[in-house]
């Protein structure tokens, strides 16, 4: 990395940044106009603690995030759920993706958790080998269950 990259817990004025990331990351994964949350959405859930995020800082911009919540394994217990991790396109390539999830793994074994769980698009071949190189799992025997309200 040519400039340092620092990683710190989100605070309530990095959301903007980290919305317009989710929706980078809408685009990139072609269904831009899936993201029917908003901004005012985001800003009551974080105050709620509803979800957590990582922000990734070069140059006094936000340029990657790692969105996540503590849930609840019923087999193995505490649980960190990584929602999303997202480094602005510009910024790939860069470590960044790597400073993230180190930040959201030491989160999760500060926190106690049995395991951390995250998803991964099938043809995102860059994501599952990252992932791969991390020492995951890339679970291809569960199906994904949803209604959408």
């Amino acid at each position: 990395m040519s400039t340092k990259t620092t990683v710190r817990a989100a605070a309530s004025q990095d959301l903007a940044a980290i919305f317009n990331l989710v929706q980078q990351l809408a685009h990139f994964e072609k269904a831009p106009e899936q993201v029917t949350s908003n901004i005012e959405a985001y800003h009551t859930a974080f105050d709620q603690r509803i979800f957590n995020a990582l922000v990734a800082i070069k140059e006094s911009k936000i340029v990657g995030t790692a969105i996540y919540t503590l849930t609840w394994s019923t087999w193995k217990g505490r649980m960190l759920y990584l929602e999303d991790l997202i480094v602005e396109e510009s910024a790939r390539n860069q470590g960044i993706g790597q400073l993230l999830f180190d930040a959201f793994i030491k989160e999760a074994k500060e926190l106690k958790c049995a395991l951390a769980k995250w998803q991964v698009l099938d043809w995102n071949e860059g994501a599952i080998k990252f992932y791969e190189r991390n020492g995951a799992t890339i679970e291809k025997e569960w199906w994904n269950g949803k209604i959408t309200f």
